[in-house]
């Protein structure tokens, strides 16, 4: 079995469009979420969101490639560029031992929308001849291995909220059986549109709340829901002994991948936690920590069920370990990142570690009495984090969690 490191890292977020920002910013609490500006909302029943601030697609993109493409690949090509770059891999990699795991919980939902219109209102004909390639779920998957020349595995997965785990879990396990050298894994969403927005809210899971500082309160009693949120994370996951071959920064090792599902309900998640419990049980195993010094992640939507099933999940896992847990939502500023979700609370979870900080849970002021475990309100806390772990729950019962510690040599 290999060891599997992370050797590069690229984000575009609602609290920042590359790595450094998006950290320093999650660090001192700042909230991304606000009044809906990519549509007019008034007529409806949330009107706050995460939406991804001062994009530019050409800092990667050239003006044709961006009309080519849709919001969400464009997210993930510009992570993808910043997490190669980081990783300094182009040129050090065999092609044939590359690969790409990228996913998207809802993949060109706008290119969707925008052609289904065009159909209804000016017909057949007025239908985009790109319309396919730029919806299509896989794509930026796609778009990743062309650009970057990856002839391995280039594989979409979507396991709803789920997907950023899943798919750098999926890629840790091609890399420790062998199957890989090196491979480009994350998650990217862009689905802030009135469609979208409708379908949640009326699932009543978005919160509806007019003041954007308190429409995402994860743990906390007043939660009503979580903010849809946008944008793209990606990793570079390499074999240990190939990246420290050719000299690269190592931010972290992955030292484990739990994925089990709830089979239970198409939204809530399974009674007490369990199988969210058994998927971080698996992601620790064989794994020496402490409780005392391990961050985590958690999936920390602000909904009413989640929340409790989750802390609920950590006791399953830790037993009263759990009250030794250092745990935060980092959703509490970026929103609900949707598919992308897993991979930005991945790095946020590795760069933790790396830093000895604990970001904040912002927003909690009065904790929920069936929520009892150390959510970090507020105020980061600089401590000696020795285990990382991110927690990622997604409709249909999906669970996966991901496991990080310091290289040892």
């Amino acid at each position: 079995m290999n060891r599997v490191v992370i050797t590069g890292m690229g984000a575009i977020t609602p609290v920042g469009n590359d790595t450094k920002t998006f950290w320093n910013n999650l660090k001192q609490g700042v909230c991304g979420i606000d009044r809906i500006t990519r549509f007019d909302a008034s007529g409806m029943r949330a009107h706050v969101a995460a939406e991804v601030k001062d994009f530019d697609p050409q800092r990667v993109l050239d003006k044709a490639s961006a009309y080519k493409t849709d919001l969400f690949v464009q997210y993930a090509l510009c992570a993808a560029d910043e997490a190669m770059c980081d990783s300094g891999l182009a040129g050090q990699i065999d092609p044939d031992r590359f690969g790409v795991y990228v996913g998207s919980g809802v993949g060109g939902i706008n290119t969707l929308c925008d052609n289904d219109r065009a159909l209804l209102q000016k017909g057949a004909r007025f239908v985009n001849p790109l319309f396919v390639p730029k919806m299509i779920i896989n794509i930026a998957a796609g778009q990743i291995a062309i650009k970057y020349g990856a002839h391995g595995n280039a594989l979409c997965m979507s396991t709803a909220c789920a997907t950023g785990s899943t798919t750098i879990g999926e890629a840790y396990r091609a890399i420790k059986d062998g199957y890989l050298t090196a491979a480009i894994a994350g998650g990217s969403e862009a689905a802030v549109n009135p469609l979208t927005l409708a379908g949640f809210v009326n699932c009543m899971a978005l919160s509806q709340a007019e003041d954007p500082n308190a429409a995402c309160l994860p743990f906390d009693r007043r939660r009503g829901g979580f903010v849809l949120g946008e944008g793209a994370a990606v990793l570079i996951l390499e074999d240990y002994e190939h990246a420290r071959a050719r000299g690269a920064e190592i931010y972290a090792e992955i030292v484990g991948y739990g994925a089990t599902c709830d089979a239970y309900h198409v939204t809530s998640p399974g009674p007490g936690g369990v199988y969210t419990g058994k998927a971080i049980t698996q992601a620790l195993e064989g794994v020496d920590y402490d409780c005392a010094t391990l961050y985590v992640n958690a999936h920390g939507t602000g909904t009413q069920l989640n929340d409790v099933a989750e802390t609920q999940a950590f006791c399953v896992a830790f037993g009263e370990g759990a009250k030794q847990l250092h745990i935060s939502s980092t959703k509490s500023m970026t929103g609900h990142m949707l598919g992308a979700a897993g991979a930005a609370e991945a790095i946020a979870a590795v760069l933790a570690l790396r830093d000895g900080i604990v970001p904040p849970t912002i927003h909690l002021d009065e904790p929920d009495e069936e929520c009892t475990l150390d959510y970090t309100p507020n105020e980061a806390r600089a401590l000696p984090i020795e285990t990382a772990i991110s927690t990622s729950l997604g409709f249909g019962g999906h669970n996966a969690c991901l496991a990080f510690q310091k290289v040892k040599a």
